[in-house]
């Protein structure tokens, strides 16, 4: 492999960017799942948006903080041998474990749409071997957290940075949505989110101590109701978010 971006394990000026709302990676079409609970009545304001959030960060945030970690782990350090070898291998093994994970095909397609955005983008800001790897070894497009756990490592990152980059996702998307969809006061919202600090430290550092275990034995936290939700918000006609 080229050397990275960034110092391993460090920059945190590479990590802002790739958490933030404006990297051109298609997060802002979406809603998380947030559009499809406001039209069902569960989320109007801040306190069911609160609700809402932690839901999710603790279900398939985490499950995704715990991939992105894996496949950070997996892809810092290799040289380009290995990367052709046992490193390619981990990946594709953690992307078939989380698409089983993934059980509604409404989220399976948008997951690896938004892995191919992401994975597009990661290689035009910086060009990594790593990356075009990747892009070969899963045509189809990675799913996101598989793309979001390569990308950090491309940047030098570590897989703390990979499962807090994939939280912050988690939150920050629903939580930017219910602004759109609802009129809520933002710094209403950003209360919010400042409330969520300390569960997406903790559920950041647990993704992070399983990076190295086997793909088959990572989270799988379950979110029945998104699942469904997602499956009805792709029939709609009319929506503002994509998902």
């Amino acid at each position: 492999m080229s050397r990275p971006l960034a110092p391993a394990g460090g920059g945190i000026a590479a990590l802002l960017m790739l958490a933030d709302g404006r990297f051109p990676a298609g997060g802002h079409a979406h809603s998380g799942g947030l559009e499809a609970a406001v039209v069902a009545g569960r989320v109007s304001d801040p306190g069911t948006l609160e609700a809402f959030l932690r839901g999710r960060i603790a279900t398939s945030g985490a499950t995704a903080a715990a991939f992105a970690a894996a496949v950070c782990a997996a892809y810092g350090g290799l040289s380009q041998a290995e990367t052709e070898r046992s490193g390619e291998a981990r990946i594709r093994a953690l992307d078939t474990e989380l698409e089983a994970r993934t059980p509604a095909p409404a989220l399976r397609a948008t997951s690896r749409k938004l892995g191919r955005q992401l994975l597009r983008t990661a290689r035009a800001i910086g060009p990594h071997p790593g990356l075009d790897a990747l892009a070969d070894a899963l045509p189809g497009g990675p799913h996101q957290p598989v793309a979001l756990g390569a990308a950090a490592g491309a940047l030098g990152l570590g897989p703390h940075a990979a499962a807090a980059a994939a939280l912050h996702d988690a939150a920050t998307g629903p939580a930017t949505a219910a602004v759109r969809l609802l009129g809520l006061d933002p710094f209403a919202v950003h209360a919010v989110l400042a409330r969520l600090a300390p569960d997406l430290d903790r559920l950041a550092a647990a993704a992070t101590g399983r990076a190295e275990a086997p793909a088959a034995e990572l989270p799988s936290y379950g979110a029945p109701a998104l699942d469904i939700s997602a499956e009805l918000h792709a029939t709609w006609e009319v929506r503002l978010f994509a998902s």
